[in-house]
């Protein structure tokens, strides 16, 4: 791949960021602008003039004008960390190729609750049996899960049906004009890597639909759905056990582009006669871009903590004018 050299600057390029839990994806490529749009790495000293002595503001979001293309190959929501490609110049008409690629995912399932985002940021929609599952009935389903499947989309999702998101037919408790279309993806590997029991620090999320969005949410159900009904499946508190935590357990995927993982952690819940949600999803690999490095083609990410101290203070330049956050692109950068 092509190298960075003195002679070429500025360049355009792709490289990896490892987000963190919390921010959102377009936040760090914003942040990122901040940096990049002052950096001779990227920008030619014609730009870098005008804007110089301007100070880094983030709540601007997107610099201006003045500011180089910034982009990111696939987003990760809040509650998610983990490789995130990022684009520059013309490495931004490169980042397409990242929503296909395999990639993969180590996720934590906490059982008991299903909610509305199949995951912890979300409303709780039912609670159900957990004690009955254990890591031998998890394991014993994944082959169901795993080769070329059909997922269907949660209902509480932006994808459009005859024009209106399906989270406006749950919420308004408009029926379903037809079946939400399955889709197919492929996963090439799915195992249990630790079976966590009760020893966690998670717990099912505080907010819960109310009685009339659970009867909205099944109305849009039912238009496809004979019967359907969205209720708590409770079971007794054995003795003893008012404190007890539901089970969770962490697992590791390696998927086509366009898979729901937490589609897959909803599902699988449901074949053990369950419900779960997703409480961490870290993506280790996106494409060639990973975490930790396997194979020669590897490029690994840089940590957060780089760009967030130079937000705060750039630091000082080496004896060839480079701050850490440039040399630290630079060793991960592949030239566009």
């Amino acid at each position: 791949m092509p190298k960075v050299s003195i002679s070429s600057f500025p360049v355009s390029g792709l490289f990896g960021v490892v987000k963190p839990t919390g921010p959102t994806s377009m936040s760090i490529v914003n942040d990122l602008q901040q940096l990049i749009a002052r950096s001779k790495l990227f920008v030619d000293a014609e730009k870098l003039e005008k804007i110089k002595g301007k100070k880094i503001d983030r709540k601007r979001g997107k610099f201006g004008k003045e500011g180089v293309k910034v982009g990111q190959g696939g987003t990760l929501d809040p509650l998610a960390d983990g490789v995130l490609v990022i684009g520059v110049g013309r490495g931004t008409k490169k980042l397409n190729e990242f929503l296909n690629c395999t990639k993969e995912y180590r996720t934590t399932c906490l059982l008991g609750c299903e909610t509305d985002t199949y995951d912890s940021e979300g409303s709780r929609v039912r609670v159900a049996p957990w004690r009955h599952v254990t890591r031998d009935r998890v394991e014993s389903n994944l082959t169901t899960f795993t080769g070329q499947i059909k997922q269907v989309p949660p209902i509480f999702s932006a994808l459009k049906m005859d024009g209106k998101p399906l989270y406006e037919y749950a919420r308004k408790g408009i029926p379903l004009p037809r079946p939400i279309e399955a889709r197919d993806v492929t996963v090439h590997s799915l195992s249990v890597t630790e079976w966590l029991g009760s020893q966690h620090p998670y717990t099912w999320p505080d907010k819960e639909l109310s009685s009339e969005e659970k009867q909205a949410l099944e109305a849009a159900l039912k238009g496809v759905e004979e019967g359907a009904k969205v209720a708590d499946e409770l079971e007794p508190i054995p003795a003893n056990f008012e404190d007890e935590k539901p089970s969770a357990f962490v697992m590791s995927m390696k998927v086509s582009g366009g898979t729901y993982v937490r589609c897959i952690v909803h599902d699988l819940s449901h074949a053990v006669g369950s419900a779960g949600h997703v409480v961490t999803l870290t993506r280790a690999r996106q494409g060639r871009f990973v975490l930790a490095s396997k194979e020669d083609e590897d490029r690994e990410c840089i940590p957060w903590e780089v760009f967030e101290r130079a937000l705060s203070d750039v630091g000082e330049q080496d004896d060839e004018g480079w701050t850490e956050w440039e040399r630290q692109v630079m060793e991960h950068l592949e030239v566009v």
